[in-house]
């Protein structure tokens, strides 16, 4: 149930950051992709700066949109 979970709420955040930095999504894979990255991102910086949003589907996904965010604008950079 891990995995399945990881995978529909990673796909809702890549979609999520998707439609705010790009105002689009990406495609189901790439979203599902983004969102895990931003998921373990979102966790490792807010563990870094000692913030805690709690436990559930809402902060995980709270946690995994501003990780993916983080991600693609890390990204968005780097392409520069």
């Amino acid at each position: 149930m891990g995995i399945l979970y990881a995978v529909i709420v990673g796909a809702i955040i890549g979609w999520i950051a998707g439609k705010i930095m790009k105002g689009g999504g990406f495609g189901f894979i790439v979203n599902m992709i983004i969102g895990i990255i931003g998921g373990v991102l979102g966790n490792l910086a807010f563990d870094f700066l000692g913030i805690n949003v709690g436990s559930g589907f809402f902060s995980d996904l709270f946690t995994g949109v501003i990780g993916a965010l983080l991600f693609l604008f890390i990204v968005g950079i780097l392409k520069k």
